[in-house]
C-alpha cells in the first residue's frame, strides 16, 4: 500500500516518494518556509540570528567548535544570560573536540560551562561528546544540525572560521517547523544517551561517562538498537499524524530524514538511494525526457555500492569534486598532506570504471557521466549532496542534503544524518537550480587524469582507502 500525499509531485518521483514514506519518517513543509543559502557568511549570519531568536532551546550539532570562535561562544553566552529559561544542547565529536594542546576545541566550551552549568535554571546546559569507536576504526560523529525553538538549519559545515568565510558548503534553513525541529532535537537527545558529558572543573574540562550499563568503546549494539527504535517511533508518528486542512493545502514539500551509521549497522541512506535508482530504472521515459542527476562531494570517493548504482544506471550524472587545491588538507604537513593526492587516485579509478562500464564521460548529454573539479582562489570546497531533475532542461524536483559525503567513510565509519527533500514548488525548484549553478560557477573540467600519483600515496590509500 502506497502512502498518498496531496502534493502533486512530478511523475518522475511520485511513486518513489510514496514508497519512501512507508520506510522513513516524513515532514510536510510549505516551500515559503524553506530558505536555500549559498554563501558561508550567510550561514554564519543566519546561525547567529537563530541563536539570538531562541527563547526555549538551542540545539547545535557539529564535528567541533573552533577554539577561536569567541563571537559564537559570546552569542550563546548572551542568549543564556538574557533568557533564564533557555537551555543549550551541544553534540560534538569526541576525537575532533579533544585534540591535545592549548587550542583544543573543548577548551572553547569552558566559559559556557562555568557561567551556566551550575545554574539550576540552566541544568540542561550541557555538551555531549560522542565517544570514539576504537574497535571499529576511525569513525566520527558527523551530523550538522543548527537549531533553536521551532527552526533548524541543516548543513555540512562545521563551526569554525573557514566555514564562515571561505569554505563552500550547502545550507538549508527551515523556519516555523516545530515537527522537524522536534525531530532533530530528539535525534540529538537520543544520541546523547551514549555520549560523554563535559563538565567544568578547576583543572579544566572533564569528561564523564554516565551510562554504567555499557563501556564507551562497546556501544555498537546499544547504538543500533536505540537509533533503530527511535526511527521506528518517528515513522509511526509521522504516518499516524494528521495535519490541519490549511497546513495540508499549503504544504508543497516533504522531507525525509535518513540516518547512515554503518558501524552501527544502520544504512538508511544506502537503502534510500538504492530504492531511488531502482525506481528510476523501472520507469519508461519519452525520448529526451530522461532524468538527470547532479552530485557533489568535497571528498569524492564513492563507496562501491554508490558507484555501482551510478554505473549500472542509465541516469545521466554530473559530478563536482574538490580540486586538490580546494581540498581541506591541501598544504598540510605530514601524511595528511597526501590526502588530496589520494582523492585524485580515487577519481582516476572512478573514471576508469566509467569507461569500463561503457558510460560516456564529460560530454553534455542526459545519459553521460561527467566529472568536474571545483576550484576558487583562496577557498576550499566542502559541499555535498544530490539533486534530481526530470530531464536535462528541467528544474530539480528532489535533493539529498546534510552531513554525508557520499563516500566510503560516510557509508561505513561516520555517523551521518541527511535529508531527502521532494517538492512541487516551482519557486523552490528554481532556488535549487540556482544552488547547482552557483557551485558549477567555479567548476572546471576534471584534470586528474594529467596528475601523477606517487607510489607512497598509492600505498597509503591501499591501507586506509576506506577511511577517505
Amino acid at each position: 500500500m502506497l502512502y498518498c500525499f496531496k502534493i502533486k509531485f512530478d511523475p518522475t518521483i511520485r511513486e518513489f516518494v510514496s514508497r519512501l514514506a512507508q520506510k522513513q519518517p516524513s515532514f510536510k513543509v510549505a516551500s515559503k518556509d524553506v530558505h536555500v543559502l549559498s554563501q558561508p557568511f550567510e550561514f554564519y549570519t543566519n546561525l547567529l540570528n537563530i541563536i539570538r531568536r531562541a527563547r526555549r532551546r538551542i540545539f547545535l550539532s557539529s564535528l567541533y567548535i573552533g577554539f577561536s570562535e569567541t563571537e559564537l561562544i559570546n552569542a550563546l553566552d548572551d542568549a543564556l544570560r538574557r533568557n533564564p529559561g533557555l537551555h543549550l544542547y551541544l553534540n560534538l565529536d569526541y576525537n575532533r573536540s579533544t585534540r591535545p594542546g592549548p587550542s583544543s576545541p573543548i577548551l572553547s566550551l569552558l566559559p559556557l560551562l562555568r557561567n551556566h552549568g551550575i545554574d539550576p535554571k540552566l541544568s540542561a546546559t550541557m555538551a555531549k561528546i560522542v565517544p570514539p569507536r576504537f574497535n571499529e576504526g576511525w569513525g566520527t560523529w558527523h551530523a550538522k544540525i543548527y537549531g533553536s525553538d521551532d527552526e533548524v538549519m541543516i548543513s555540512g559545515a562545521n563551526l569554525n572560521k573557514a566555514y564562515f568565510s571561505n569554505r563552500q558548503d550547502r545550507y538549508l534553513h527551515f523556519s516555523a517547523q516545530p515537527a522537524l525541529a522536534d525531530y532533530c532535537f530528539s535525534f540529538l537527545q537520543t544520541v546523547s544517551g551514549f555520549s560523554y558529558r563535559v563538565l567544568a572543573t578547576s583543572d579544566g574540562p572533564a569528561l564523564h561517562w554516565e551510562d554504567t550499563s555499557v563501556l564507551p568503546w562497546q556501544i555498537q549494539s546499544k547504538a543500533e538498537h536505540v537509533l533503530s527504535q527511535f526511527q521506528m517511533k518517528q515513522l509511526s508518528s509521522s504516518v499516524s499524524s494528521t495535519s490541519s486542512e490549511e497546513q495540508a493545502n499549503s504544504s508543497d514539500v516533504v522531507i525525509f530524514p535518513v540516518i547512515q551509521a554503518g558501524q552501527f549497522n544502520i544504512r538508511e541512506e544506502e537503502d534510500t538511494l538504492s530504492m531511488l535508482f531502482d525506481h528510476l530504472a523501472s520507469r519508461e521515459y519519452c525520448l529526451d525526457q530522461e532524468p538527470v542527476m547532479n552530485l557533489t562531494s568535497g571528498y569524492f570517493g564513492l563507496s562501491k555500492e554508490y558507484q555501482d548504482l551510478i554505473l549500472k544506471s542509465n541516469v545521466g550524472c554530473s559530478i563536482i569534486a574538490a580540486s586538490p587545491k580546494a581540498n581541506g588538507f591541501y598544504g598540510s604537513g605530514g601524511l595528511s598532506g597526501l590526502i588530496p593526492e589520494g582523492y585524485t587516485l580515487l577519481e582516476k579509478r572512478f573514471m576508469s570504471a566509467v569507461r569500463a562500464a561503457s558510460r560516456p564521460s564529460n560530454i553534455p548529454d542526459d545519459h553521460n557521466i561527467g566529472l568536474k573539479e571545483w576550484e576558487r582562489d583562496g577557498w576550499t570546497y566542502h559541499a555535498k549532496g544530490i539533486w534530481l531533475s526530470p530531464s536535462l532542461d528541467s528544474l530539480p524536483v528532489l535533493t539529498l542534503f546534510g552531513s554525508t559525503n557520499l563516500n566510503s567513510r560516510s557509508a561505513n565509519l561516520d555517523t551521518e544524518l541527511s535529508f531527502v527533500m521532494a517538492t512541487s514548488s516551482d519557486d523552490l525548484r528554481q532556488k535549487l537550480q540556482e544552488e547547482i549553478q552557483g557551485l558549477h560557477r567555479w567548476a572546471v573540467p576534471w584534470r586528474g587524469g594529467e596528475r601523477k600519483v606517487r607510489w607512497r600515496t598509492k600505498a597509503i590509500v591501499a591501507f586506509v582507502g576506506g577511511m577517505l
